[in-house]
């Protein structure tokens, strides 16, 4: 992942726009303004998962570093927005309750919001248009017309372990350079 500006391809922008009542409408606007972001439904092609930045950039960073990677990510009002597998949004709740994530979100850890059938989300357009655009970009634009998805499995275990990661970071106390350190790990 780079930190240059990320463009859809002609075939990503076509499996977005399939998720739209009018896909040729929508491809048509972006052939006429590439720089237009447009708002797609959820739950066909598609279901997106929404977290605040900071913490979408830890599960992110877990997705590429220790697991299989991600489909399509964009930015949007700081937000994440990680698009994954349609029945996503319906499932992935359900995961977190059972993984106890209410008793998290009282440690800080944020809730994600899930968007699935009967949602719509606003996709940031094909192109960026300039550095204004900052605030609403693709960090993994799509790139082919049937974009690898994870399921609800890996959002969990990416947000677990972006938790994990999370806490441990808030735990962590500089080190006292005078201190003593002794070896415990041989003790009887």
């Amino acid at each position: 992942m780079s930190s240059s500006p990320c463009h859809v391809t002609h075939d990503g922008a076509t499996w977005l726009a399939s998720a739209g009542t009018y896909p040729r409408s929508t491809l048509a606007l972006w052939e006429e303004r590439p720089d237009a972001p447009v708002v797609l439904p959820c739950g066909s092609a598609f279901d997106v998962v929404s977290v605040p930045a900071l913490f979408g950039r830890r599960m992110l960073d877990r997705l590429w570093d220790e697991g299989p990677g991600s489909g399509p990510v964009a930015v949007f009002r700081g937000r994440m927005l990680m698009f994954a597998a349609p029945g996503t949004a319906q499932r992935l709740p359900w995961l977190l309750e059972w993984e106890e994530w209410g008793g998290g979100r009282a440690a800080g850890i944020p809730p994600l919001l899930c968007h699935g059938t009967g949602d719509a989300v606003t996709v940031p357009a094909p192109v960026p248009a300039g550095p204004e655009t900052a605030a609403s970009r693709w960090l993994v634009a799509p790139d082919t017309r049937h974009p690898w998805l994870p399921g609800p499995e890996i959002l969990l275990w990416a947000a677990v372990r972006a938790a994990r990661e999370a806490v441990r970071i808030s735990i962590s106390h500089p080190a006292d350079q005078d201190a003593k350190v002794y070896d415990v790990s041989r003790r009887r």
